[in-house]
Parts: C-alpha cells; sequence; structure tokens
C-alpha cells in the first residue's frame, strides 16, 4: 500500500515508510509479524486523517535485497523512516509514533487497567501451543473473558472508547492470530458466549485500519509451523489465500 502526499496550506504532510516483513509462504504479501501489524495499524489511523502520508514496504527476510543488506545488514522488520531517519527497535519506534509523528500522541491514551487486561493474552497463547493442555488452554479463556468483561462494562465500541487507540492496534493482531493459529493448531475457538469480545472484532474486522495490515490466514498458521520447525506442503505454498473474518451468527453487531 502507498499513500500519496496530499499538499496542504501548511506545505505537504510528511511521508511515513514502514518495512515490514513480507509473508514467509509467497515472499511478497504482507507477512504475519504481529509489530508490523501493529505499526502500519497506528500509521494507517494516521494517514486516514490525513496527518501524513504512508508507504509500507514488505521485504522477504529469506532473500532480502542488497540495498536492505546495506542499509540495516541483519535488523528485522520493522523499521520506521521519518525524513531519512531509520529507526530500528520495536519501543523506539512506538516511541517515535508517540513523540515525533504528527497526531501520533493522539494514540497513545493512559489507561493502567486496559494494559493489564491485555498483556498477558498473547504469552498465554502461546503457552498454550507449547503445552496443548487443558490448564494453558482455560488460562487464555480466563484472559479472554477479562476482556470480554472490560468491553462490557465500558460499553464502547473500542478498548478505551468509541475511536481506536494504541492498545487496539496491539491487541486486534494478537487475537487475530488466537482465532486462526489456535483453531488450526489446537482446534481452540473464541466461544461465542464472549459477545462483547466478538462484537469488538466484528468493529475491527469493518476497518480499514485493521483489514489492510491483516496477515492472510496461510501466514498466520506458517509463522507458528517455522517456530515449531515444521515445514510447509508444497501445496500450501499454491492455495489463495485466506482471511477469517466472519463473526458468529448469534452476536448481534
Amino acid at each position: 500500500m502507498s499513500d500519496s502526499a496530499n499538499g496542504n496550506s501548511q506545505g505537504d504532510i510528511p511521508e511515513i515508510e514502514l518495512i515490514i516483513k513480507a509473508s514467509t509462504i509467497d515472499g511478497r504479501r504482507k507477512g504475519a509479524c504481529l509489530f508490523c501489524q501493529e505499526y502500519f495499524m497506528d500509521l494507517y489511523l494516521l494517514a486516514e486523517l490525513k496527518t501524513i502520508s504512508l508507504k509500507v514496504t514488505t521485504v522477504d527476510m529469506l532473500k532480502p535485497p542488497p540495498d536492505f543488506r546495506t542499509n540495516f545488514e541483519a535488523t528485522p522488520p520493522p523499521i520506521l523512516i521519518d525524513n531519512g531517519l531509520a529507526v530500528l527497535e520495536n519501543e523506539k519506534i512506538e516511541r517515535h509514533i508517540m513523540k515525533n509523528v504528527p497526531g501520533g500522541h493522539n494514540l497513545f491514551v493512559q489507561d493502567k487497567d486496559v494494559a493489564t487486561r491485555i498483556e498477558n493474552v498473547y504469552s498465554k497463547f502461546k503457552l498454550m501451543l507449547l503445552k496443548k493442555e487443558e490448564a494453558s488452554k482455560n488460562a487464555l479463556l480466563s484472559q479472554l473473558s477479562k476482556i470480554d468483561e472490560h468491553l462490557g462494562k465500558r460499553g464502547n465500541r473500542f478498548l478505551t472508547g468509541d475511536t481506536l487507540c494504541c492498545f487496539d492496534c496491539e491487541l486486534m493482531p494478537r487475537l487475530q492470530h488466537i482465532r486462526v493459529a489456535g483453531k488450526y493448531f489446537m482446534e481452540f475457538d473464541i466461544p461465542t458466549d464472549l459477545a462483547n469480545l466478538w462484537r469488538y472484532m466484528h468493529h475491527m474486522y469493518h476497518l480499514d485500519a485493521f483489514t489492510q495490515s491483516c496477515p492472510a490466514d496461510q501466514d498466520i498458521i506458517n509463522h507458528y509451523k517455522l517456530q515449531q520447525g515444521t515445514k510447509m506442503k508444497k501445496h500450501e505454498e499454491l492455495e489463495t489465500p485466506t482471511y477469517t473474518t466472519s463473526i458468529p451468527d448469534n452476536i448481534r453487531p
């Protein structure tokens, strides 16, 4: 995706480039790196507000182009480039978006309750994939229930209000991994009685910031296969990419 900058009365809006990992299947489409998607979403929201223009570049880390190797050596994406300045580490990218990218500070709200509820959900998912037993599955369910309860109590469309913030850009890519890879490796489904959580996901599935940055199901699955040392089968490379964005029939948006 590349949004061209529109001129405005203050001069041209700055162009931010985000370099993200490409698919480990075809080396071209978006890969399943959580941080890449998180910052893609942050910056996409700012591009929609026209505070920046966004250029997103995918790099195949199995065969990085010579200029990438020259500039960044072995540093893996995400990499943010702002007016020639390359920002390389995740925490530094986050800080740069918050402090230096026009409009970025509006995305970074302070909310200890939300931060606490979402911080362990992904580690509990990784533990479930590793242990493959009931106790770790229940620990993940318990964490998802806490997020569902929070959404029900607040009554907003998103985690802190009716507009997206940094916490949504962090949580939703992880929920998508839990949904797609949890089903594939563990037959794990997010329970339909977590209606607030499903409603939340429904709202996210209707936002360009999520759909434009979301990796294909196959890339999410392959991400964990590579971590487990499992090889992809030849037919998987030829599959047409699919994107799971349905919600259960009993959920009223």
